[in-house]
């Protein structure tokens, strides 16, 4: 309790207290959500078209008698609604799993100790510590306050912030409003729906989701497909039924069609590719806050990186102090001289009483470790003047007892030196001092004092009369490894940006340090407020440092790169930050040193605040998009052998225009699913996936030229499955014979194209390396059952198929091999055309 000098006499709630409020209350949680009820889960598969599809198919089986036809059909509908269940379960589980680590913790005061709970578990009477940066998560009235001011905004839409203490007329504080300063104690009154904002409903959980650029591609393709099935159903049953003039036939010839041009697999795979990719992250310590993120991540092309505590340790180590008086500067071991003493002292007083920031509590630390006197307890803190101005300063008012008082500033060093009674003279060698200690890297603030009779203080704390005291001079060294991070990011071609609040030396020579190719001066933030739109998009493409910048010139800046059609990631930790976080494509926060406001606004949180873990990210997003595609890719091409396979005989009058039935086509469907979903999104990443530019966010998930390759492959299969066809019928093969032939060839092509397509640069020998353990297992499993269909009686007969002698099982592995490896000798044009580049 002692760490948040917290009166004793607040012990917080018992056990039994608090056994006897939640039997009362409940739970600190919006009314339970039951819409991902397992039945409701059920409900939405069963709406699906393919298995609409497939009742129907069974229902016309059981209406004309044919009752294994029907079984089987309902073991495909078990089957693709199972195989459907575990996906949504799967991606439900992770999301669900993503939930309860982005639940914020609260501090609370139980038994007289001090401890950090799950927000839903705060309960009616608990007492709940709320300090700068965090979110309030409950209704209550404050009991005990420390210079502590909220931001109501999102319950009164009013945008100052309110200082509020025992002694104010309003003591009350709302869930989901922000603390801005100071420390508070609150007893909670209301909790859940019973909070001002559970009334309202205004939770952030219910806002809806934007849908991702590729998530609106992929819907509009699906629903074109879907069009285009219900036409061609028509057209065939239509047809089919001219020519055999028997209607449930007909009927069944169309519904197989609709079944294959169906491309049901596509939005089954795009959710679970970014579900999982979500939860992978997450195992990672990435928390990924919506999963259509991982996509953008793939396209990142600016990176804006707060300094303090990303770049650097935010360890903020005190290197040295710079006395006026004497004119000189002091290292560390030199902290206990008699002359530093009232330097120290001010430097303390002009930090918050209950330091949240590194340096304040560093200020506090080496004021304990050199005073002989710690009169801390024995001046209270009565007036305040928050940290503002550009650049910005804070001053402090404490009196005692007796009456007496202490005024303390701190701040920028050109803050302060503008409002200290010191000559420009004076001021010009100081300035020089600030520019060699920033050159450095160091962190520079100054410190001055004031006096001040009576209580008519000045509106601005600029209006005092300052007596500039001297510098602390702060290190903040560059976190381990963080050069290896950003080289990662250049290979990647994704450009590095700093936007930061400190000075420009101090900037370029942490930028220096942490390896950021910088080669054009630093922009302050105080002149991005006089440009125009265009003339920050100009200013954006050839400036890597951006210094003294306050939340709206950081906002500004994001949306000038945004304007410039880059995909921009915001890094950053504080209050501040987080209009430009809100902003930003990927709003990233830290987890262990970044502020609630500053999670609550970030899409995604970085959890042990290592950056590394960003290119973690972003080679996660890059590797989920290409392996989207792959399963987008491979499902067009296998789709259209199956369609035209259905269709063709019929068309041109073939022998046996029924080579197909329902029954082989949901086999080949149910090879399909679990290939495209879950056997491709486990691909590990290709080689040189990190050393290639980003891709652009406008581009479709498919270009013409993507497509137009999926096309040529699916009709060089058909092609292949044809010719096996006509052969056999040439042959002297009856409809059992041929009927095998063409499911044989087709079944084997379509583990061929699943090889082929794991890449479409390198050859399928150097796939073969890549590790996914699920690629032998779905195709043995598919193997297995093939040869079951074909040499197991039972099995042959319903599929109405005859075994194939080893002469025949060759050829059609024969014709398979033509008809989809032609595209290895394409791939090999390919790369020796990026080589010769």
């Amino acid at each position: 309790m002692a760490s948040h000098n917290i009166p004793e006499h607040l012990t917080g709630l018992s056990e039994q207290e608090l056994k006897n409020s939640r039997e009362k209350y409940g739970y600190n949680q919006a009314g339970n959500n039951k819409k991902n009820a397992w039945y409701l889960m059920l409900l939405d598969i069963l709406k699906e078209p393919m298995l609409l599809l497939l009742i129907a198919v069974s229902v016309i089986y059981v209406i004309v008698g044919n009752y294994s036809e029907a079984m089987f059909m309902l073991g495909a509908i078990i089957a693709v609604s199972g195989i459907s269940f575990y996906q949504d379960n799967r991606s439900k589980m992770a999301l669900e799993a993503l939930e309860k680590l982005n639940e914020p913790l609260s501090t609370v005061i139980r038994n007289s100790k001090v401890i950090q709970i799950p927000t839903h578990e705060i309960a009616v009477g608990d007492l709940c510590i709320i300090e700068e940066g965090k979110m309030i998560n409950a209704d209550g009235k404050i009991v005990h306050s420390n210079d502590f001011s909220v931001n109501e905004a999102s319950l009164t839409g009013e945008s100052f912030s309110v200082f509020k203490s025992l002694e104010s007329d309003d003591r009350n504080v709302y869930s989901g409003t922000l603390v801005v300063s100071g420390l508070a104690v609150f007893e909670v009154e209301k909790i859940g729906n019973e909070t001002q904002l559970g009334k309202i409903g205004a939770s952030i959980q219910n806002i809806r989701e934007e849908r991702s650029p590729l998530q609106t591609q992929i819907t509009k393709f699906v629903k074109w497909m879907a069009v285009i099935g219900i036409a061609v159903f028509l057209l065939v049953w239509s047809y089919s039924y001219w020519q055999s003039g028997d209607l449930i036939e007909s009927l069944l010839v169309g519904l197989t069609l609709a079944m294959s041009i169906l491309p049901e697999e596509i939005p089954v795979a795009f959710t679970t590719f970014m579900a999982l990719g979500a939860w992978k992250l997450m195992r990672e310590g990435i928390i990924v806050k919506r999963s259509s993120v991982v996509e953008t991540l793939g396209s990142t092309t600016v990176i804006c990186t707060d300094k303090t505590g990303t770049i650097t340790e935010n360890s903020m180590q005190l290197k040295s102090l710079y006395d006026y008086r004497t004119n000189k500067f002091y290292e560390s071991h030199q902290f206990d001289d008699h002359a530093l003493s009232e330097l120290i002292q001010f430097a303390m007083w002009s930090s918050e009483p209950v330091p949240f920031d590194p340096m304040e509590t560093t200020l506090h630390r080496i004021y304990q470790q050199t005073q002989t006197k710690d009169l801390r307890k024995d001046f209270q803190m009565f007036h305040e003047y928050p940290l503002e101005g550009k650049p910005p300063m804070m001053t402090h008012l404490f009196e005692n007892s007796s009456g007496q008082r202490i005024i303390a500033a701190k701040g920028a060093p050109e803050a302060i030196l503008t409002v200290s009674n010191i000559s420009k003279k004076e001021k010009d060698k100081l300035h020089q001092h600030i520019k060699e200690v920033g050159k450095q890297g160091y962190r520079v603030l100054g410190v001055a004092k004031a006096d001040f009779k009576g209580n008519n203080f000045p509106e601005k704390q600029q209006d005092f009369s300052f007596e500039f005291l001297g510098f602390t001079v702060f290190y903040d060294p560059p976190k381990k490894g963080i050069q290896e991070v950003f080289q990662h990011l250049y290979d990647a071609g994704i450009k590095v940006k700093i936007i930061t609040g400190d000075n420009a030396d101090t900037t370029k020579a942490i930028a220096q340090q942490a390896g950021i190719i910088n080669e054009s001066p630093a922009v302050n933030g105080a002149e991005i407020v006089h440009h125009t739109e265009q003339e920050l998009i100009e200013l954006s493409r050839k400036t890597t440092l951006f210094t003294r910048m306050f939340p709206e010139a950081k906002l500004r800046m994001v949306n000038a790169f945004k304007k410039d059609e880059e995909v921009v990631a915001m890094l950053g930790d504080g209050v501040n930050d987080a209009p430009a976080l809100k902003a930003a494509h990927i709003g990233v926060a830290m987890g262990h040193k970044g502020t609630e406001i500053a999670k609550a606004a970030a899409s995604l949180v970085i959890t042990d605040d290592d950056l590394g873990k960003l290119v973690v990210g972003i080679a996660a997003g890059r590797r989920i998009y290409a392996n989207i595609k792959k399963a987008i890719q491979y499902i067009i091409s296998i789709h259209i052998p199956i369609i035209l396979t259905v269709s063709l005989p019929l068309f041109l009058g073939w022998i046996y225009p029924h080579v197909f039935t329902p029954v082989h086509v949901i086999f080949l469907e149910l090879i399909m699913g679990p290939t495209c979903s879950i056997v491709y999104e486990n691909e590990p990443m290709e080689k040189n996936t990190m050393q290639r530019n980003p891709r652009k966010m406008t581009e479709t998930f498919l270009n013409w030229k993507e497509l137009s390759i999926s096309i040529v492959q699916g009709l060089l299969i058909t092609l292949g499955v044809l010719v096996a066809y006509q052969l056999t019928v040439q042959n002297g093969g009856d409809e059992g014979t041929t009927r095998a032939m063409v499911f044989t060839t087709l079944v084997f092509a379509n583990i061929l194209l699943s090889l082929v397509n794991r890449s479409f640069v390198y050859s399928i020998f150097e796939s073969f390396k890549y590790k996914n353990n699920l690629f032998p297992i779905i195709i043995g499993t598919t193997l297995v059952l093939l040869f079951a269909i074909l040499y197991i009686p039972l099995f042959a007969d319903f599929f109405q198929v005859t075994g194939l002698n080893f002469q025949e099982l060759s050829f059609a592995f024969l014709i398979a091999a033509i008809s989809v490896l032609w595209f290895e000798g394409y791939k090999w044009i390919k790369r020796k055309n990026l080589k010769s580049k």
